[in-house]
This record gives C-alpha cells, sequence and structure tokens, in this order.
C-alpha cells in the first residue's frame, strides 16, 4: 500500500498530499462522444450552480472538487468532443465568462483549505507529541514503582545480596527514538476535532466532505409525494388518446440533498409508446431564470405498466452521465403504479453507453440494466411547481 492510500485509510494526510487528493477528483471528468454536447455545456452551468450552493454552506471540500471538473471540463476535456468546433459562439461565451468568474475563486479556495489542512495537521502532531510525552511520564514512573519494589524486597531480605542488572530490563526502557516518526506515525492517531464548526478531516470515514463526490454514494433525491398525481393531471388528455407525456425533473441541491422543486413540461410529439422532446432551449431558459439543475425527468406509460423500455435506458443513460443521482420516474395510470428508476451503476450504465443501436430493440435481462432507485424520497410536506412549455 502506498504512504497516500495507507494515510488515507487512517484519516491522516499531509496538507499539500489532501489538497493533490481533492484535485485528483476535480480532475476525474470524462467526455463521452455519444453524448450531444450540448448537454456538456448545459451540465457545466449546473455544476457551476452547484459548487456555489456547496460553497455557501461552508462545505469548501465540494466546492474546490466541482470548481475544478467545471475548470477540467471546459479548459481541457471538451475538445475532445467530435462536435466541439460547431459549438456556436453563442453557446461558448457564457461558459467562457463563467471560467473567467471561477478561476480566482478556486485559487482562493484552495488557499483556504490549505491553511485549514495545515492547522489540523500542526494540532495532530501537538496532539501525538502530548501523547508521546505522556506515555514516556507513564513510564518512568513505572520504572521509579519497579525500583521503589526491587529496594523494598532488599530491605526485607538483607541477606540476599545485590546482583548485577538485569540486561534484559534494557529492553523495557523508552528512548523518544523509540516512537514512530515519519510516515509511520501519522498511522496511529486520528486528528482531534478541535473545531467544531469545522468538519473533521477529509480522510475521516465519518465526516467525508463529499460522499458522492469522492466516495461515489449517491447524495439522496426528495420528491414531493404529489408530484406523480400532479403530472397525471396534465397529461390527462394525451392518456387518454393512449399517447406518452414527458416532462423534466428540475431543482435544487440543499445540504447535500437534491430537492425535486419543478415539473417542466417541453414542447413535445408523443406516440403510445414514445416522447419525443422539442424546443430544448425552452427548457435551458426556464433553468437559467430560476437556477435549477437538472435531476431527471418523468413520463407516462398510458396502457403499460411502469418500467424502462430500450429506448428510455439511452433517454435516461445521458441524464445519469451527467448527474448519477438522476431519476427516471414512470406513470402507469392504467396500473395505478408509479416506477422510479436508474440504470444499474456497476452494470447497466456502461453497458446502454457503449450500445449503439438505436430505436426500439432488444437488450439482455441478465444482469439487470436498471433498478429501483433506492436513493429517493417522497416528501408529502413538499411541493412542486409546473412549468408548462407546450402551450406557449
Amino acid at each position: 500500500m502506498s504512504k497516500l492510500a495507507n494515510h488515507t485509510a487512517m484519516g491522516i494526510v499531509e496538507p499539500q498530499a489532501r489538497i493533490r487528493h481533492l484535485g485528483s477528483f476535480g480532475n476525474t471528468v470524462d467526455v463521452d462522444p455519444n453524448i450531444p454536447i450540448r448537454r456538456y455545456y448545459r451540465s457545466g452551468m449546473e455544476m457551476v450552480r452547484m459548487a456555489n450552493v456547496y460553497l455557501s454552506e461552508g462545505n469548501h471540500e465540494n466546492a474546490y472538487i466541482l470548481y475544478m471538473k467545471f475548470m477540467t471540463l471546459f479548459i481541457e476535456k471538451i475538445l475532445t468532443h467530435p462536435e466541439y468546433r460547431s459549438v456556436p459562439s453563442t453557446t461558448k461565451q457564457p461558459i467562457q465568462a463563467k471560467l473567467k468568474d471561477v478561476m480566482p475563486v478556486t485559487e482562493k479556495l484552495k488557499v483556504k483549505l490549505l491553511d485549514r489542512y495545515k492547522k489540523e495537521y500542526a494540532q495532530f502532531l501537538a496532539t501525538k507529541e502530548a501523547e508521546r510525552a505522556k506515555e514516556i511520564e507513564k513510564n518512568k514512573e513505572g520504572s521509579k514503582e519497579k525500583n521503589a519494589a526491587n529496594e523494598l524486597r532488599i530491605e526485607i531480605n538483607p541477606s540476599k545480596q545485590p546482583t548485577a542488572p538485569d540486561i534484559s530490563l534494557l529492553d523495557q526502557v523508552v528512548y523518544p527514538n523509540d516512537f514512530p516518526s515519519g510516515s509511520n506515525r501519522l498511522s496511529e492517531l486520528i486528528l482531534a476535532d478541535t473545531d467544531k464548526n469545522q468538519p473533521r478531516p477529509l480522510f475521516d470515514r465519518s465526516h467525508k466532505p463529499s460522499q458522492s463526490l469522492i466516495e461515489g454514494t449517491l447524495r439522496t433525491v426528495v420528491i414531493p409525494e404529489d408530484t406523480m398525481k400532479i403530472f397525471l393531471n396534465l397529461a390527462n388528455k394525451n392518456t387518454n388518446n393512449n399517447i406518452e407525456t414527458c416532462g423534466i425533473l428540475a431543482g435544487k441541491l440543499e445540504r447535500h440533498r437534491l430537492l425535486v422543486t419543478h415539473v417542466i413540461v417541453p414542447k413535445q410529439h408523443g406516440t403510445p409508446d414514445s416522447c419525443t422532446t422539442m424546443n430544448e432551449e425552452d427548457i435551458f431558459d426556464v433553468q437559467d431564470q430560476t437556477n435549477l439543475i437538472t435531476l431527471g425527468w418523468i413520463h407516462t406509460h398510458p396502457s403499460q405498466t411502469a418500467f424502462l423500455s430500450s429506448v428510455d435506458l439511452h433517454t435516461h443513460c445521458s441524464y445519469q452521465m451527467m448527474m448519477p443521482e438522476a431519476i427516471a420516474v414512470v406513470c402507469a395510470p392504467k396500473y395505478q403504479s408509479n416506477g422510479f428508476f436508474c440504470l444499474t451503476p456497476n452494470y447497466g450504465l456502461d453497458f446502454i453507453a457503449q450500445c449503439r443501436k438505436e430505436g426500439f430493440h432488444p437488450h439482455p435481462n441478465d444482469p439487470p440494466l436498471f433498478m429501483e432507485a433506492q436513493h429517493i424520497i417522497l416528501d408529502e410536506r413538499a411541493n412542486v411547481e409546473v412549468v408548462d412549455l407546450r402551450s406557449r
């Protein structure tokens, strides 16, 4: 195990190594040539929105990682997309302007994080040194007690002649250099939480700054309980005509949870088993004006059960590639049921991303490509707002 990996497992890493560790997560951005480039430009703006929320909440590690991802994506990785040269300047300009804003903020954030890490590391070393001194004192006291006991035995047994000290006892003497130093000393103690207003060190498993960004654990998505009922009401006319209706689930990030606050219903063309959105720019305008991020999508199966068809799987793949927590909600009014789905992260997501077939086509069922989402909560107290663009 490497020095960094060993220290990471135990909870302590030197300040510069912690910064590099955060930066490594910020650099993990891949561009899939099969995903339309416009989605990357949209997700980039959402990335900055989420980073700004993290920054305002004092979650500096998450903010730093997202700012780094944003810069990595639009300074380096986006250039490899086959559609890059065809992106109009009107699309690129907002991103370029945002880069100018983000770069100095990220640099200041790095300095602030490094300063905090240095203080935490200094506190760790001081704590370790205090424990070392305490241990030395304890051993000294132990030696005194042993000497006193030996003297007592001599007094009780005056006939016993003193003998030369047992050389093996020298092995019990504790010297300062016997205590771990350098890399070894870091593996013995997790830094004490000296400031209750600051999170514990980055690699303390119980207080990692971003389980989603670093560990891959999904954040909770909170969906207002009446979302499906409201959506079915506005889709009722299509449902009666056996036509699918679809909408975008949008919302915000708040205290590491994703909250669905809006359903945006775009102009669309539906059939009994498919739905195609039109004028996506209208959706983006609404999100820009209301500062919303995309959290998934919702659609009806007027005459079928709740599941993800092959077309649905491909549609959802692009959402989940951009946002790991993205949810696909399927309403099946005929069967009075709703499904909350996502692609299986260990198989389905990669499989569908690599599939080049279009339209309805068969996929293997084992291993499963999608699953019931386990990271959602239905909240009966939350409200959802509908923005219906079909009539505009």
